[in-house]
Order: C-alpha cells, then sequence, then structure tokens
C-alpha cells in the first residue's frame, strides 16, 4: 500500500525525501504512520523497478548579503562586489513518477485486497487517489465496499440479538458491539452518498 501512496503523490509533482515524508503525513495519518524506516526502502524497491526515478532540483538563488557602509566609495565598492558575486545555487535530489509508474499506479488503484490485508486502510489509501480512477472503476470501488459494509452490518446485528449473541453479556460488551454497528451504519451511510454522487442520483440519505 506504501507504493500505492508514493505513486499517487508523485503523480502530482516531483518529491524529495523529507516532503514526500511530510505528504505522506498529512494524506495518510489518519490511516497509519510512515517512517523513513519504511519509506526509503520502497523507494528504493521503486527505483529498482523503474517506476520513479531521481531528478536533481535547484533551490532559487541565494543572494549574498552585502553590508551598507554608510559612504559614497563604501557603496560604488558594495555594488562592485555584488555584481561580481554569483548567486549560490542549491540543488537536491527529488524523486518524480515514470511511465513505467504510470502504469505500476494504474494496476495498483483497481487491484482487489489481498487475502489478509487491512481493508480499511485500503479503501481509505484508495479513496484518497479516487479522482484518478475512470468512472465506472470509481462506482465499482465504492459498490464493493458498500457490499462488505453490509456483509459487516448483517453479521454484528446478528451477534446483537441472536442466540448466543451479545445479548445478556455486560452492559460493557453490549455497549461496545452497538458502537461497532453504529460505526458500520454511519460508514454505510457515507458510502452511499458517495455512490449516489458518483451515479448523479439526488443525496436522499441512506437507509442502513
Amino acid at each position: 500500500m506504501l507504493e500505492l501512496a508514493i505513486l499517487g503523490l508523485l503523480k502530482e509533482q516531483p518529491l524529495h525525501g523529507y516532503e514526500l515524508k511530510k505528504r505522506l503525513g498529512e494524506t495518510l495519518g489518519f490511516v497509519w504512520g510512515v517512517s523513513f524506516g519504511s519509506l526509503y526502502p520502497a523507494l528504493r524497491r521503486l527505483e529498482r523497478s523503474g517506476a520513479i526515478e531521481r531528478v536533481e532540483e535547484l533551490d532559487g538563488p541565494v543572494a549574498v548579503p552585502v553590508p551598507a557602509t554608510g559612504s559614497l566609495s563604501g557603496e560604488s565598492a558594495a555594488a562592485r562586489l555584488r555584481r561580481r558575486t554569483r548567486p549560490n545555487r542549491r540543488t537536491r535530489k527529488a524523486f518524480r513518477i515514470t511511465p513505467v509508474g504510470e502504469e505500476l499506479f494504474a494496476q495498483l488503484l483497481v487491484a482487489e485486497p489481498t487475502a489478509g490485508g487491512d481493508e480499511e486502510k485500503a479503501f481509505a489509501l484508495k479513496l484518497a487517489f479516487c479522482r484518478y480512477l475512470p468512472p465506472d472503476a470509481r462506482l465499482e470501488l465504492l459498490e464493493r465496499r458498500r457490499a462488505d459494509l453490509l456483509d459487516r452490518l448483517a453479521r454484528s446485528r446478528r451477534a446483537l440479538g441472536g442466540r448466543g449473541g451479545i445479548v445478556g453479556r455486560d452492559r460493557y460488551s453490549r455497549s461496545l458491539a452497538e458502537h461497532r454497528t453504529l460505526s458500520t451504519e454511519r460508514d454505510l451511510a457515507w458510502v452511499e452518498e458517495l455512490i449516489a454522487d458518483e451515479r448523479g442520483a439526488p443525496q436522499e440519505g441512506a437507509t442502513a
């Protein structure tokens, strides 16, 4: 998933390591924390595969300060010094996506969730870059998420009210199960609104 996040951000503009870590934190901080220990190995893997490449970027010119002297002769000498002094320009290594990376990003964005993977993180990440998907693929992603939520909601309700369920246990267990059920209902309503918007239908709210 980290490779997908990196490629998605590099589609917008080239970024060097520190900027990339900062942007990943801003974009995905609600999903997981990104450390340099996980970022740079992922960058090396993508670079070896040809999905990204390094490019040198120039910072803006750094002017060399020349203090005022307070005298005509001193100011004249300072002006000559300014003309002779070349501004400093610093270079830094940035990463940018390649055509191979564009293809890999498109594949990762529509890939089915892996078995045992974190579905919550995967959906949140793909939704963050959903604008790069064609309309039919966006709708498929949202409908798959709705199906997962409906299945989770049905299991949660069975656990609350069915035989051998949570009903009858202590109030803390019941409260936790009810909270999870409500959270799933809210997520389902949100996804159904996104689906309605994607289809251009009026958003009348969701019925869990």
